[in-house]
């Protein structure tokens, strides 16, 4: 069995995820401060039309959400509106919102042995997202890594998403 650190070793980076209070403002700073541009408008979701899990059941819960790409990562921000999900869980825990995620990447073909060793060294699942262009699985590795982490199996329909999102940067 490997460690979460070999693991991850194995994954490609994808993603930066924060969550924030105030989307427009997060976007606002990281463009005109940072000079990281590109974020299309915050875009409306909610965990039932995702058929997002949070603790092993769909339950009510929505929020914004935008994303760039910027120098090989992909930036996400988050703003939690209302209900349940393990985004509301990290703004209630920090108010001034913060890195919630991080992000690796695979093959979906590899999806399944990778979530399957973090489970067995008893990573739990906080979230699951069965979606055309991947399949995600958020694991609490708060005590590990200090951040959740989000494994993307990357079906070859997101392959072409992910292609199209960096170009248009």
């Amino acid at each position: 069995m490997n460690n979460i650190n070999n693991i991850v070793a194995e994954l490609e980076f994808a993603q930066i995820g924060w969550v924030v209070p105030d989307i427009h403002a997060a976007v606002k700073f990281l463009s005109k401060t940072l000079g990281i541009a590109g974020f299309p408008q915050p875009e409306h979701f909610s965990a039932q039309d995702l058929n997002m899990t949070y603790y092993g059941k769909v339950v009510a819960g929505d929020w914004l959400t935008t994303q760039t790409y910027n120098g090989g990562t992909f930036i996400e921000l988050v703003q939690p509106l209302s209900g349940q999900s393990m985004f509301h869980d990290y703004l209630a825990r920090y108010p001034a919102g913060g890195t919630q995620h991080l992000a690796f990447r695979l093959p979906v073909s590899d999806f399944e042995r990778i979530t399957n060793d973090l489970r067995e060294q008893g990573c739990e699942v906080i979230s699951t997202v069965d979606h055309p262009i991947a399949r995600m699985m958020f694991f609490d590795t708060y005590q590990t890594l200090g951040v959740v982490t989000e494994i993307m199996g990357i079906t070859p329909e997101g392959w072409t998403a992910i292609e199209q999102m960096q170009k248009a940067k």
